[in-house]
């Protein structure tokens, strides 16, 4: 199966600079890394979105979990990255009550 409405997808530019691009954020230090060293930075956010997108257009979702807020979708697979290596990633996606776009939650390695 693939994320409902993929071509729609979007990733918001803030959960990128200020979630998975932060080296201050408590939660995705980590993440940051893993993505700066994949080539990813944020002075080109636009970038990012895509290459998480593309990962979602090419990659089945293997989880679905419903919860309070719209159900959650879970893709793994490579994600093409900047610094020329692909990278196995598992990234979360929500289509919220009430809307048809699947947005990014989460994106980390596996």
């Amino acid at each position: 199966m693939r994320l409902p409405n993929v071509e729609n997808a979007f990733v918001e530019d803030v959960k990128l600079s200020g979630y998975l691009l932060a080296f201050d954020h408590p939660e995705g230090a980590g993440k940051a890394e893993f993505f700066h060293r994949a080539g990813f930075t944020v002075t080109n956010l636009a970038a990012f979105a895509d290459a998480l997108v593309r990962h979602a257009l090419a990659n089945a979702v293997c989880d679905i979990v419903q919860t309070i807020h719209g159900t959650k979708y879970v893709v793994e697979g490579p994600l093409s990255c900047p610094a020329g290596k692909d990278t196995a990633i598992r990234s979360i996606w929500i289509v919220d009550k009430g809307r048809e776009q699947p947005r990014l939650v989460s994106a980390y390695p596996l």
